[in-house]
């Protein structure tokens, strides 16, 4: 009897933080961007279910290099935006510390491209707004620079006329003497 006073204590502790979450789900950052252009242009987007398993997974996958993912995407949205009012939305509502990097935007209003990074210590935040015809992808990403340049820096193929060796191929004979 002495410890039905934790019951109570316990159903505040479970029910007031998802409460305080779904509260403030359209106050800013991801979740702001994305209802306030729900609600400004009556569209609905689909949100990628177990978004947080994909980015575990991405983290994993990338040894820390990407995370933090959060993707929207809007299809059938065929209204032209103005990017001016696209621009402002969106700065509204990430907040203080983001800062457009990208401002693209067709003459129809039919492309629209805004990129926004954020430091976040020794990661970087990116969040995108891409509109392209009918389809508009908001993602959020956090990536590590240095980890993500070492990634890249595998795949980069130019070639520089050297082999493996470091000589270049003016170096070598090739065994065709064709001068008499």
């Amino acid at each position: 009897m002495k410890r039905l006073w934790l019951i109570p204590l316990i159903c505040v502790v479970v029910v007031i933080p998802p409460a305080v979450v779904l509260a403030s789900n359209g106050g800013g950052g991801f979740d702001g961007v994305v209802s306030s252009i729900e609600s400004q242009y009556h569209v609905h987007a689909m949100r990628i279910p177990f978004m947080g398993l994909v980015s575990l997974v991405s983290r994993t996958a990338t040894h820390g290099g990407v995370g933090g993912m959060h993707i929207a995407e809007f299809e059938n949205f065929d209204q032209a935006i103005d990017g001016d009012e696209l621009n402002r939305m969106v700065e509204q509502k990430l907040g203080a510390g983001w800062e457009r990097m990208i401002r693209e935007t067709s003459r129809s209003g039919k492309e629209q491209t805004l990129i926004f990074v954020h430091p976040e210590g020794s990661r970087m935040g990116l969040f995108i707004v891409d509109k392209d015809g009918s389809e508009m992808n908001i993602v959020q990403i956090s990536v590590d620079p240095d980890h993500l340049s070492e990634s890249i820096g595998k795949y980069n193929h130019t070639h520089s006329g050297s082999d493996d060796d470091g000589d270049s191929d003016a170096d070598h004979d090739s065994g065709d003497d064709t001068s008499n």
